[in-house]
């Protein structure tokens, strides 16, 4: 993975541990912070709080959901330029279209099989 710092903004516990995994597996000089709330994140960027090079963004989450927060992301001129990868259970093709059309960089779609 080349990035260094990212950030994983999701709700699921679940799938913080299972990416977490998966990241450290990778490289374990990664510095992954997790945020369960799109709105905080935002607030956490907008403040230079964090400043990670990737985000990966789950889209279905309460209060401001992925797309939103995306949104946001793209009309700031100091963040839009942090790669967005979405990741998501939501996978169907006008879902992926919209989130191009919003500036997602990369869409992954969550399936944890279970063994």
């Amino acid at each position: 993975m080349k990035y260094r710092d990212i950030l994983l903004v999701d709700d699921d516990d679940d799938d913080h541990e299972i990416f977490t995994t998966a990241v450290n597996q990778i490289n374990n000089e990664i510095n992954c912070c997790i945020i369960n709330n799109a709105a905080e994140a935002l607030q956490k960027l907008l403040l230079n709080e964090i400043n990670p090079q990737a985000i990966f963004l789950d889209l279905n989450m309460p209060g401001m959901n992925g797309r939103q927060f995306l949104e946001e992301i793209k009309k700031n001129p100091t963040l839009q330029s942090i790669p967005v990868i979405i990741f998501s259970i939501l996978g169907h093709l006008p879902t992926l279209q919209l989130m191009k059309e919003f500036g997602g960089t990369e869409f992954y779609y969550k399936t944890w099989q279970v063994q």
